[in-house]
């Protein structure tokens, strides 16, 4: 009687279990995974496409198998021996200063110039639903993984980057004297920081492209990088103040002398334009004449000019006060 009574207990138990710890519930923003004595349900010969821009031997490295997804919803039912991974697939946001290891206030990258400055941002991103296995058994920790490697490619790009839009003008500055604008570019371009700061949209766009493979490695998609601020330190901020007022000033300075330079040139080329026309007027009626005796003389002769500079002497002497005759004087 008292191992029946054992058993029907042991049942009714085990019963209970079951159906109060076997069913569960998916939100809608989550997937579920289910684990069988730790070995996660697949999809049979399956595995995840690896992007073509990956190495070849990180390709063969990342094929992880592909998991039977638990869409949202429930109640479902699990047995004792299965255990449900709940993930949430919603877009979550970070700092990149986010390390569980350490708290920091900011991160420290050296640029190209070897001066130390602060990095401070966003991270956006999101679980990958189609490559749930390396979120859930690749890493202890995916996001410390993934926040490792953005700011090691973060620090690696700072130290490399170069202002393309800088070094494009810089070219063309100098094979192109016309346009005026060596002095220039030469005098605002060419410091790390400014270069950083003004091309942080540049410098995103490059972090989001180069972190596109920790979807494969970490089943984590970055949805935008978001670097908001680049600060150096207060002293090497009030040099670079310094240094930018001043270049400010010598390229005003440098606009203003070309436009007073070009306004003279332009003036000169006006008044040199001026006189060459007075000058043409004023030759035009002598070459007419010139041309207009020559053929009277071809046609009339010689007699023909004389009476043709007798008549054009008519209207002037009818405007004459005095007249005065010379005789040529006896030898």
């Amino acid at each position: 009687m008292a191992i029946v009574t054992f058993l029907i207990g042991l049942f009714l138990y085990s019963f209970i279990r079951c159906i109060f710890t076997g069913l569960y519930t998916v939100k809608p923003n989550q997937r579920a995974v289910i684990t069988s004595f730790g070995r996660a349900v697949r999809l049979r010969n399956q595995t995840v496409e690896a992007s073509v821009e990956q190495p070849t031997e990180e390709q063969q490295r990342y094929q992880y198998p592909v998991l039977k997804i638990i869409p949202p919803g429930g109640p479902y039912f699990k047995w004792p021996w299965q255990r449900v991974h709940k993930v949430s697939v919603a877009t979550q946001a970070v700092d990149i200063t986010w390390d569980p290891s350490k708290l920091q206030d900011t991160i420290e990258a050296v640029t190209k110039d070897n001066l130390t400055t602060g990095v401070n941002g966003q991270l956006r991103y999101r679980v990958s639903e189609n490559n749930l296995y390396p979120y859930l058994f690749g890493v202890t920790s995916p996001l410390e993984h993934v926040m490792g490697y953005f700011v090691s490619v973060l620090r690696e790009r700072i130290a490399n980057f170069e202002d393309p839009k800088g070094a494009e003008l810089l070219s063309t500055g100098e094979e192109s004297e016309e346009e005026g604008q060596g002095s220039t570019v030469e005098l605002s371009e060419g410091v790390s920081i400014n270069d950083l700061r003004k091309n942080l949209p540049l410098l995103n766009t490059y972090m989001e492209k180069q972190c596109e493979n920790t979807v494969m490695r970490y089943g984590i998609e970055l949805d935008a990088a978001l670097i908001t601020e680049i600060d150096p330190p207060p002293e090497v901020d009030r040099a670079l103040s310094a240094i930018n007022s001043t270049r400010n000033q010598v390229a005003a300075d440098i606009s203003t002398a070309r436009a007073d330079a070009e306004q003279q040139i332009t003036m000169s080329n006006r008044a040199v334009e001026i006189a060459t026309n007075n000058a043409e007027a004023e030759v035009a009626p002598l070459a007419e004449l010139s041309n207009t005796l020559g053929q009277i003389k071809t046609e009339g002769g010689s007699g023909a000019l004389k009476a043709y500079v007798r008549n054009m002497r008519l209207p002037l002497l009818e405007r004459t006060r005095r007249v005065i005759e010379t005789t040529p004087s006896a030898s």
